[in-house]
């Protein structure tokens, strides 16, 4: 028996639709969208376009022409980050960044880049037994060159959810960008009630399409101030040297992932139908019985309780968590991930750095409670062995 519990790096299972319509826009289309008159293209076309729908509907957005399809969520990230810094910038104006210490290196290392350029950045500190960051210290720290303020709606590292709706009235009219990796498909999210600006997220996660998809939704008008990375051919105005500045266009040259599109159409209709409310409930059931089931006198859980958390757990042992991962594959079935997890500040935050960070587990939409109830009694098994 395999029990995977790796979810916070990529889902799996997948819907049976999703390889289903991977598979057949293969071998029924497998033409490029927007770059020919002949049906397979316009079938193409379609398949784009219900994707940017879908992905707007689940979270309230406007506009399906500002839905920009992405490699993944760091991809996201990084256009979102340097493409406002690099059109600060380029106009000779101070440039300041927000993020927090739960934030993953898909955030940091963008900004550690931007120090060359004179940008300049602020982490907010997080509670160290929850990793939450107070709305608060978040609004201390902006500034009157604060260009952005960058947050991870839940952590990677404890699953830990911030007050975005909160975070994001305390930005007023500084643009509010959302790290959705680990919520996106797990957990309701509204951007006009949440102030959000810009929405990263990744496709092969909790949308549960496949590998090499992502989007970055953005507040119509906010491009006006997001400087594009990359140029090329769009299909579009291909009689001008320049970057069309059309939405979408404006953000994505080149060809699109088409299978990948085509499998995450499918899984967004099936997450539609199966209701996000609905989903988001069963995965705090989870989180809820797993967490009663733990014995923490031997494992510690990081992070919040039943409270402010999604699916993703991660636990402190006495010995190196990557013999503990090694074992757990090994001797019981179960797929974790050990590590430091992309987030060193996080771990920092949670004091585990210096133990080479933790055991992480996280949950997807086909767990049932056997499966939970499985993982937390070969943990307690483990850890009181450890102990002994």
């Amino acid at each position: 028996m395999q029990l995977y519990f790796d979810n916070a790096a990529t889902s799996y299972p997948k819907p049976d639709s999703v390889v289903a319509a991977m598979a057949s826009y293969q071998t029924e289309c497998g033409a490029s969208p927007g770059r020919g008159a002949y049906n397979s293209a316009k079938h193409a076309t379609s398949i784009l376009d219900s994707c940017r729908q879908l992905l707007c509907d689940l979270v309230y957005a406007p506009s399906v022409d500002h839905c920009i399809l992405t490699l993944n969520c760091t991809d996201a990230l990084n256009l979102a980050i340097v493409g406002v810094a690099k059109h600060f910038v380029s106009k000779g104006e101070d440039v300041h960044i927000v993020t927090t210490a739960m934030d993953h290196n898909s955030v940091l290392r963008p900004l550690h880049e931007l120090e060359s350029m004179g940008v300049r950045h602020t982490i907010v500190p997080a509670d160290p037994k929850t990793g939450i960051v107070s709305p608060a210290a978040i609004q201390q720290a902006i500034t009157d060159t604060t260009r952005l303020v960058v947050v991870a709606h839940g952590s990677n590292v404890t699953g830990t959810i911030q007050d975005i709706e909160t975070i994001g009235a305390v930005c007023g009219d500084i643009p509010f960008l959302v790290d959705a990796a680990q919520t996106m498909g797990h957990y309701p999210i509204h951007v006009e009630r949440m102030n959000i600006a810009m929405l990263a997220f990744p496709g092969h996660k909790g949308l549960l399409g496949p590998l090499g998809t992502g989007g970055l939704i953005l507040r119509p008008g906010i491009e006006h101030i997001v400087s594009p990375l990359r140029t090329g051919g769009t299909g579009s105005m291909s009689e001008y040297p320049v970057q069309p500045s059309t939405m979408p266009d404006k953000y994505e040259p080149g060809s699109h992932n088409m299978p990948g599109i085509a499998g995450l159409v499918a899984s967004l209709e099936w997450i539609t139908e199966e209701g996000i409310q609905n989903l988001h409930a069963r995965e705090q059931a989870l989180c809820s019985a797993f967490i009663d089931l733990v014995d923490t006198e031997h494992a510690t859980i990081a992070g919040p309780k039943k409270e402010h958390r999604c699916g993703v757990f991660s636990l402190r042992f006495e010995n190196d968590p990557l013999e503990v991962a090694e074992q757990l594959a090994e001797e019981f079935g179960i797929q974790a991930r050990a590590g430091l997890h992309c987030a060193p500040f996080a771990h920092d935050t949670i004091d585990t750095s210096q133990f080479g960070g933790t055991v992480r587990v996280s949950f997807g939409p086909f767990h049932k409670i056997e499966d939970i109830t499985y993982l937390a009694n070969t943990l307690n098994t483990l850890s009181a062995k450890v102990l002994t």
